[in-house]
């Protein structure tokens, strides 16, 4: 599902024991430098960290260890000779000095250089998380101070560099904004009648019920009450005034002018329509949802600028529109077991996803290093499940992981939602008609559960009460079986052959089934994982082989994958729910001329079990694993790392975060996305270089039967490197938006034009219109809409030209800014409006937003 990157690096220094002195571990500062590429071997690269003692004592040269994490592997020694590093568990490593390790005084820095496993790319492949552990007091970790990277300048192929992004800018054209669309995603049918309706505090707002006089009762229910509070509130919040509604305690009056929503048939399960005149607003829709959608299209209809403060006079364009999604299914995933996120943010999320009308919030609750949700059965998963600190035997709490430190005071590492806030966050997507989805991560990926069960088990065999402590234990403790999972964990698969796991997922499935009740939302699906289960798992359990021996169907550990996820799916359908999975769920494990490949598993498919699919990765073999799964009979959602996955890379440089293993993914990826045939315009591979179209000989092509069973779209956002809600809505958007209109929007004409060269033109078409409407419309609007959001601006293109240079930017609309003195421009530096004159070494440019956020510098390449 997500990343084959190279095992984390952490690292612990250790010295002679002795008592802890008188020195505060925050008085260090740790810098990252990447020294070079390729060395001392082709595939490597060397680095370095520098500690420096800003404090008024010494660190003494002996008795403390230092931990970090990192996202890469290394090498145990060091070209410096000066440390010992050496793997732990999962990204956990150890750095012990040696005897060249001096002790290190006030202003005094110590260099130690490591070679790493692979080369460095961008600013994700450093260290991070620093921490002290002295020797007298093993189990207490104390963060250290200030850590900064060192610019580095890589040169590897597929480096996208200034002027290379200019090159992918130089066909994008200014679009004056009234001729732009101004309702996104883009409508099925939209067209501008011309004028405007004007907005005020006196406008009167209203539901239309004409189409239930002679029905309506004293005690009828009015139709889209919750949809008409929303409008109200929105609109309110944009005049900052009350206005006049026809909601009174008697009879509702009929609405012919002003804004209305009202009731109409034929417009489907989320349809709508939204008419705009000079006199009066009308929304109609059959269902709640689709008036909701009415109400976000009149939303974004509404300019930009009256997001900024309010106003007193709005003017909204006049418009025909009449809309419904090409997908029922559209969907976010944010993973919050590796760094969690407050339920504060996740309502920031749940309102952007509605105004671009998504509709499931898929919660990825649970991972290695961390479950997030409150079971109140089983308080360990909270206890010790949710909290990350120094541990090394996880007892009390899981490990430092991802730079969550040494202590519990990370938010990230730390947190978990009680009953009361996971009710909260379900009715609050509920008013949004987002349902949320909860994933429980099983058997792989599960550390945080079967260390919280076994805290359990140790706990209650300490009151001598052994039957209740076997309950719900998730590993049999004379499991002797040897395995490393992608991620580098050797201890985080549940051990499916124990009847104590069912009686778990029995008891997590009635906890959050109950939840769901007490919020009054319902549900319907539990995703259950189950994805990158390495291999080796189970193959020395004692409990596999008594199963095996009483059960004849099971001849090898990969039957016991048909095992657990059957016995799953009784407990479900026992309680009336559907499963969902990673695509590893539904797949059958067998071989073809003696290689492994994996099948539709035609045992499961009659159960429609919903199987998402990420596994596309260019030339690794499985480019048409969701076309096999959906032409087998599965539901299938497309979550391909290739497009969708917004924690990748938006390009390969070395300022730019994310990780890269499966794909870079600027918003062009997700935009250009063909659901029913994603073949034809991939052309790039993981590594943003040329792919040979003969790796697509033999693979599976869409059925119309296929075609039925892909039930949506879904993005998604992994949980390794983000490490604060900045850099989740920088991750996020403005690709989420991208996401949203191949999601809603319908099939466009580019994707399924045949000739390839009039299918270029026709995207290029739809491409500049798309990067015009973000850059001109919602962007403004998401700086300022529910109090700004922190996307990405993306940093100028440059080219030397004729001795000038020349910048453009990806979204028309930002502003560029440059200097000519060395310095990185600002707010108050020239705006960029033709080419420029200036020392290659000292000029730089910038793009800001409406607020003044900048994007990264661009500086050009020397020449």
């Amino acid at each position: 599902m997500r990343h084959f990157f190279a095992i984390l690096f952490f690292a612990v220094f250790t010295l002679p024991a002795m008592a802890s002195p008188n020195f505060n571990p925050k008085d260090l500062s740790i810098v990252w430098e990447p020294v070079k590429n390729d060395s001392p071997k082709p595939g490597q690269s060397l680095n370095a960290i520098t500690i420096t003692n800003h404090g008024k004592t010494s660190l003494p040269a002996s008795g403390w260890k230092i931990y970090f994490n990192s996202a890469r592997g290394v090498l145990p020694n060091t070209p410096t000779n000066n440390a010992q590093i050496g793997f732990i568990n999962g990204d956990l490593f150890s750095l012990s000095p040696t005897a060249g390790f001096a002790e290190l005084k006030p202003g005094q820095s110590e260099r130690i250089e490591f070679i790493d496993d692979d080369l460095v790319v961008n600013i994700t492949d450093g260290p991070e998380g620093f921490y002290l552990v002295w020797d007298d007091q093993p189990d207490k970790g104390y963060n250290l101070g200030d850590f900064s990277i060192k610019p580095f300048s890589p040169n590897y192929a597929g480096l996208v560099t200034p002027a290379v992004i200019y090159d992918q800018n130089k066909n994008i054209t200014d679009i004056p904004e009234e001729q732009l669309t101004k309702v996104f995603p883009t409508p099925v049918s939209y067209k501008e009648t011309g004028g405007y309706f004007t907005l005020t505090s006196h406008t009167m707002i209203g539901i239309d019920v004409s189409n239930q006089e002679g029905i309506l009762t004293k005690d009828s229910k009015l139709p889209f009450q919750k949809e008409f509070g929303h409008l109200l509130n929105s609109l309110e919040h944009l005049t900052g005034e009350k206005f006049i509604t026809n909601l009174t305690p008697d009879k509702p009056q009929h609405i012919t002018g002003a804004i209305s929503i009202g009731y109409a048939d034929g417009f489907g399960n989320e349809g709508y329509q939204l008419n705009v005149s000079s006199a009066a607003i009308t929304i109609k829709a059959t269902t709640p949802a689709g008036a909701f959608y009415g109400i976000q299209s009149l939303l974004t209809l509404i300019p930009p600028s009256a997001f900024v403060h309010p106003q007193k006079e709005i003017h909204i364009p006049c418009v025909e529109i009449k809309d419904e999604p090409r997908f029922g299914y559209r969907a976010f995933m944010l993973d919050v077991g590796r760094n969690f996120h407050s339920k504060e943010e996740l309502f920031r999320i749940l309102d952007v996803m509605a105004l671009y009308k998504l509709n499931v919030f898929h919660l990825h609750l649970t991972e290695d290093e961390g479950w997030r949700l409150q079971i109140p059965a089983l308080p360990e998963l909270t206890e010790v499940g949710a909290k990350r600190s120094h541990s090394l035997d996880s007892k009390n709490t899981l490990p430092a992981s991802h730079g969550s430190g040494g202590d519990t005071s990370n938010p990230q590492g730390t947190g978990y939602y009680t009953v009361a806030d996971y009710i909260d966050i379900l009715k609050y997507a509920q008013a949004r008609h987002i349902t949320v989805l909860p994933e429980i991560e099983t058997p792989g990926h599960a550390r945080a559960a079967v260390k919280a069960m076994n805290a359990r088990y140790n706990r209650l065999m300490a009151e001598g009460k052994k039957e209740e402590a076997e309950k719900y234990l998730l590993s049999d403790p004379n499991d002797k079986s040897v395995y490393s999972t992608a991620q580098a964990w050797n201890d985080n698969v549940i051990d499916v052959s124990l009847p104590s796991t069912y009686n778990f997922i029995a008891t997590v499935i009635d906890g959050i089934q109950a939840i769901y009740k007490q919020a009054g939302v319902p549900l319907t699906t539990i995703h259950f994982g189950g994805d990158e289960v390495p291999r080796g798992v189970w193959e020395k359990s004692p409990a596999y082989f008594a199963l095996k021996a009483t059960h004849p169907e099971i001849q090898s550990t990969t039957d016991l994958w048909y095992y657990y996820y059957g016995k799953v799916n009784d407990l479900m359908k026992a309680r009336g729910l559907k499963m969902a999975g990673w695509e590893e769920m539904p797949l059958l494990r067998t071989r073809v001329d003696g290689r492994p490949v994996y099948l539709p598993n035609p045992d499961f498919s009659h159960e429609h079990w919903q199987a998402e699919v990420w596994n596309n990765t260019l030339g690794d073999g499985n480019e048409d694993l969701a076309y096999k799964l959906a032409n087998g009979g599965y539901h299938v959602v497309l979550s391909p790392v290739t497009n969708f996955y917004l924690d990748m890379a938006h390009y390969k440089s070395f300022d730019e975060p994310g990780y890269y293993w499966g794909a870079f993914a600027d918003i062009d990826k997700l935009f250009s996305f063909i659901p029913f045939d994603y073949f034809k315009n991939s052309k790039v591979d993981k590594n943003g270089l040329p792919i040979d179209p003969k790796i697509f000989i033999g693979k599976q092509r869409l059925t119309d039967y296929g075609k039925s069973n892909i039930i949506g779209l879904q993005c998604a956002l992994w949980g390794e490197n983000i490490k604060s809600n900045e850099r989740l809505e920088y991750m996020m958007l403005p690709r989420m938006l991208g996401f949203a209109e191949r999601a809603w929007g319908q099939d466009p004409a580019w994707a399924t034009e045949p000739n390839s060269a009039k299918s270029d033109s026709l995207y290029q078409i739809a491409w500049v219109n798309f990067v015009n409407v973000l850059g001109k419309r919602e962007l403004p609007r998401l700086d300022y809409f529910n109090g700004g959001y922190s996307y990405r601006i993306p940093k100028p293109g440059v080219i030397l030209q004729d001795g000038k240079y020349l910048a453009n930017v990806q979204f028309p609309g930002l502003t560029i800014r440059y200097t000519t003195n060395g310095k990185d421009p600002d707010a108050k530096s020239p705006i960029y409006k033709d080419a420029v004159t200036g020392e290659n070494s000292a000029i730089k440019f910038r793009a800001f937003d409406n607020k003044n956020r900048g994007s990264n510098v661009t500086v050009p390449a020397k020449q």
